[in-house]
C-alpha cells in the first residue's frame, strides 16, 4: 500500500519542473543582458561590411562566420567586464539599476568569470581560425573598452574619445579578418565610425545627464557648465564626418552612387545637430539620436551596395 505522503509529491512534480524552466531561462536572459546584444548586433553588422569591403570581391562565408564567432566571444567578454567594473554607478542610476550585477541577480565572481573566459576564448579563436592581426585588434578592441574606457569615465571627460575607439574597430575587424591589411580603406572605416559616435553618445548622455552626474561618471554633458556647449560639440563631429564619409570614394571602395548617399545623409545628421544646438531639449535631442540610427545603418548599406557595384 502506497504511502499517503506520495501523492502530493507526484502531483507537484509538473509545477516545480516549471519553476526550476524558469529560474534557467531567467538566469540564461541574466546572461544574454550580460552581453548587451543590441550593441553586439550593430557591431556584428558592422564587421559584416568590414568584410564585404575587404575581400576584393572574393567573397567566402566560412571565414566570416568564424570571425563573426569569435568577435562576438570578444565583445561578450567586454560587456560582462564592463557590467562588473560599473555596478557601483550602475546601481546610482534608474536606466542601469535592474542589470543583473546592481539587482543582485548574478554574482560578481560568476560574471568575472564569464567576461574573462568568453573575452579569452574569442580572442583565442580568432587567432587559430582567422588570422593573428585580427585576434590582436580584437584584444585591442577588448583592453580598451574594459580596462581603458570603462575606469576612465569616473575620472576624466576624456574618456568619451577614448571609448569611440573601440567603438570604431569593428569594422576594422572585419577587414582584416577579409585578409585586408591596416591601409587606407581601414582607416576610411574607422574614421566614419570613430566621429559618427559622437553626436550619437552625446545625444544620450545629455538626456541622461543627471544621472550620470549622480553615479558620478565624468561624462561631457554632466560637468558643462554652458548651455549649447553639447550642442556645439554635436555639431563640430556632424560636420567633420561629412567630408571623411567620402573617403572611400578616394579609396576605391565605392562610387559617385555611395557619394551621394553619403553627403545627403551627412546634411541631414548636421542638420538635427545644428537643431540640438539652438535648443537643447529632451526632444531635439531624441531627434538627433534617431537621426543617428538613421544614418549608419543606411549608409553601410549604400556602401557595401555601391562597392558590389564596382566590382561586376
Amino acid at each position: 500500500m502506497r504511502s499517503s505522503s506520495s501523492a502530493p509529491t507526484l502531483a507537484t512534480t509538473p509545477e516545480a519542473s516549471a519553476n526550476l524552466g524558469s529560474v534557467i531561462a531567467a538566469r540564461l536572459a541574466d546572461y544574454r543582458e550580460l552581453t548587451k546584444p543590441r550593441i553586439a548586433v550593430m557591431a556584428l553588422i558592422t564587421v559584416t561590411v568590414g568584410y564585404s569591403l575587404g575581400s576584393a570581391g572574393e567573397w567566402a562565408v566560412a571565414p566570416l562566420i568564424h570571425a563573426l564567432f569569435g568577435i562576438a566571444l570578444v565583445a561578450s567578454g567586454a560587456s560582462a567586464l564592463n557590467q562588473l567594473f560599473e555596478v557601483k554607478t550602475d546601481s546610482r542610476m534608474p536606466r542601469t539599476a535592474n542589470r543583473p550585477l546592481p539587482a543582485g541577480r548574478l554574482l560578481s565572481s560568476e560574471v568575472l568569470l564569464f567576461g574573462v573566459l568568453t573575452g579569452g576564448l574569442g580572442v583565442l579563436y580568432l587567432a587559430t581560425r582567422v588570422n593573428l592581426l585580427t585576434a590582436g585588434l580584437a584584444l585591442a578592441t577588448l583592453v580598451l573598452y574594459a580596462g581603458i574606457y570603462t575606469p576612465l569615465k569616473r575620472v576624466t571627460s576624456l574618456c568619451t574619445a577614448i571609448g569611440a575607439i573601440p567603438g570604431a574597430l569593428p569594422p576594422v575587424l572585419g577587414w582584416t579578418a577579409a585578409g585586408g591589411r591596416l591601409d587606407g580603406g581601414a582607416f576610411a572605416l574607422f574614421a566614419i565610425l570613430f566621429l559618427w559616435q559622437f553626436p550619437h553618445f552625446l545625444a544620450i548622455a545629455w538626456m541622461y545627464r543627471e544621472q550620470y552626474a549622480n553615479a558620478g561618471l565624468r561624462m561631457l554633458p554632466a560637468f558643462s557648465p554652458k548651455p549649447r556647449v553639447i550642442g556645439t560639440m554635436s555639431v563640430a563631429y556632424a560636420a567633420a564626418l561629412i567630408p571623411v564619409s567620402l573617403l572611400p570614394e578616394q579609396y576605391a571602395l565605392a562610387g559617385t552612387a555611395y557619394l551621394w548617399v553619403a553627403l545627403i545623409l551627412g546634411l541631414g545628421y548636421l542638420a538635427c545637430a545644428v537643431r540640438f544646438m539652438r535648443n537643447e531639449t529632451r526632444a531635439s535631442a531624441r531627434g538627433l539620436l534617431f537621426s543617428s540610427l538613421i544614418y549608419l545603418p543606411v549608409l553601410l548599406v549604400a556602401l557595401t551596395w555601391d562597392h558590389w557595384q564596382l566590382l561586376q
